[in-house]
């Protein structure tokens, strides 16, 4: 280009007078030779010699058929059989161009079209064997990434890959190193008191591009393998329901289910069976109980309980696995399938032929205890739009699997028998709203836990009708509780936005831990985990994080014991 510029600007100056032609001689530089070294590049000649024959034997050995045609006879009429050495020695003096139109002819009837080569890469693609290959190589990828994590998941000593560095970058990283080390101990100097509380480290969070956009509503640990969770998500739109998935996550590969069960409406409650833990119960917003096996990756159910005449009409807002005592003496147990819904209905169902179900008790509305004021006027009660009231949530009693704690939607929490006349045991009124989770205490079996809409945590005592203690840190629903395994004391609670842990050794006024744990949504459901000091979040992001507990002191047998002895003795 710089040329074609200065070629321009000769021709302009041609016609001036103060243009004038010159010659010079510029020196070319010295030639340079340059030498590579390589490896020694091996040559070896190798050939094969085939024939008609070959190909035909090779054919037949795979099984493909050959087009049809006829093999030519020799003119001497000859049987077409294997020729021997001296024959081929005759062959190579056949003209060059008949032996090459005779193995054209026979290489080319057994071509395979395209179609063929597509459906013979299909067979491949979708070959169990190639499954199970990438099976193991996402599981090799999964442990290399999540390897740090899963190691404080589990309790064990996490490995570090050594680096390896030349001396001059030892030397280097080894003043770096120091330096880093003189500004934590200044930052530690600062700031003593910085992490001895309780906090909330996330590992990670069980979530792909299929759960986004639906609300983790249940989640359940199978019974037999601590490594396998159920999820269940649903979402409401407006008025429009969007559909909803049961989705069985392994630690494995947090980054996609292992199993993925499409429902046609949201999915409101998951549970894994005691006796054969291969068995997912599911409930759903529709009213629909449905019971899959884990084992097969089919996305049908099992059993379906749209058949059944005594289905239910409201949504199954949580169900479960129970065990229950089917011959005292002989210490026999058989496990039922337990429902609560929003029709008012607590069933218990059948797995049979098809998946049945009979009523254990109806809820019945209660009216509210309102005091009649001074001169006001008696009025007529009104008749409820339905005598029953929606069932929201239930919890067996830890000892006794014939009595139940179930809460309603108008507040109320009813004590319940599945055997005798009086199925209503007991009454407890103290929330304003509907109860979103009852909890017993599965060490001090007297106690339980209630939270609500009403932005309240109740502590009651199976004794007392009104409530021992009330917890509440912010104005947001609480929607789960559950006792922490650690200790009798300590329980966890979610609200919208933030996760709180409190422990009635230390402070029933204040939470000891109080984390925002999902900034993208709001916080619905919590789990904890087993054999292991975390704690599982859902949000309505359809992410659950896995979060580890750090520096929770765990009140002694001794405090326990009193404060147990204390909350007995309250009423």
């Amino acid at each position: 280009e710089r040329n074609k510029i200065y070629a321009e600007i000769c021709e302009a100056k041609i016609g001036s007078e103060y243009f004038e032609e010159k010659i010079v001689q510029t020196i070319s530089g010295a030639a340079k030779t340059k030498e590579v070294q390589c490896e020694t590049i091996t040559v070896a000649e190798k050939g094969t010699m085939v024939t008609p024959w070959d190909l035909g034997d090779s054919l037949d050995a795979s099984g493909t058929e050959p087009a049809e045609a006829e093999p030519p006879e020799s003119p001497a009429g000859k049987s077409s059989k294997s020729p021997t050495a001296e024959e081929q020695g005759e062959a190579g003096a056949v003209p060059s161009a008949t032996a090459s139109s005779i193995t054209l002819a026979e290489s080319a009837a057994p071509a395979s079209s395209p179609e063929e080569q597509e459906c013979h890469s299909g067979a491949i693609l979708t070959s169990a064997k190639l499954q199970q290959d990438l099976v193991v190589m996402e599981r090799i990828l999964m442990e290399n990434i999540f390897q740090p994590k899963l190691a404080v998941y589990r309790q064990i000593p996490v490995l570090i890959e050594p680096d390896v560095t030349s001396d001059t970058e030892e030397e280097g990283d080894e003043e770096e190193e120091d330096e880093d080390e003189e500004e934590e101990t200044a930052e530690a100097a600062e700031s003593p008191a910085e992490g001895a509380g309780p906090r909330l480290e996330l590992l990670w969070s069980y979530g792909c591009d299929l759960t986004r956009g639906h609300s983790v509503s249940s989640m359940a640990w199978n019974k037999a393998n601590p490594d396998l969770l159920a999820v269940g998500y649903r979402e409401f739109l407006s008025r429009d329901q969007r559909k909803g998935l049961a989705c069985c996550w392994s630690l494995k590969n947090p980054m996609w289910p292992e199993r993925i069960f499409r429902c046609d409406h949201g999915v409101t409650a998951v549970d894994f069976s005691l006796a054969r833990p291969y068995l997912l119960a599911v409930g759903t917003a529709s009213g629909r109980v449905a019971i899959y096996d884990v084992r097969s990756r089919q996305d049908s159910a099992l059993l379906d309980s749209s058949a059944s005449l005594n289905k239910h009409k409201g949504p199954v807002w949580q169900l479960r696995w129970v065990e229950q005592n089917r011959g005292a003496a002989a210490g026999d147990k058989e496990e039922r399938l337990m429902c609560i819904s929003g029709d008012g209905r607590v069933t218990q169902w059948f797995i049979q032929q098809r998946l049945d179900c009979s009523d254990v008790m109806q809820i019945k509305r209660t009216e509210s205890e309102k005091k009649k004021l001074p001169g006001e006027r008696e009025r007529k009660s009104e008749g409820p739009i339905s005598q029953q009231a929606a069932g929201m949530c239930f919890d067996f009693h830890p000892e006794d699997a014939d009595i139940f704690l179930a809460g309603t939607e108008e507040g109320h929490i009813y004590c319940c028998s599945c055997s005798g006349k009086e199925q209503i045991l007991g009454t407890y009124r103290g929330h304003e709203g509907p109860v979103y989770k009852v909890a017993w205490n599965p060490a001090s079996t007297n106690m339980f836990l209630s939270c609500s809409a009403d932005w309240s945590i109740l502590l009651w005592h199976r004794d007392s009708h009104s409530p021992l203690l009330t917890f509440t840190s912010v104005t947001a629903f609480v929607h789960d509780i559950k006792w922490t395994p650690q200790s009798a004391l300590m329980f966890a609670a979610v609200n919208e936005k933030r996760v709180e842990i409190w422990d009635l050794s230390v402070s029933i006024f204040d939470p000891v831990l109080s984390c925002a744990a999902s900034p993208e949504g709001n916080l619905s459901s919590l789990l904890f985990a087993r054999n292991t000091e975390c704690l599982l979040l859902g949000d309505s992001y359809g992410q659950v994080g896995v979060w580890q507990l750090h520096s929770l002191a765990v009140p002694s047998t001794d405090q326990v014991w009193l404060c147990s002895q204390g909350l007995d003795s309250f009423p």
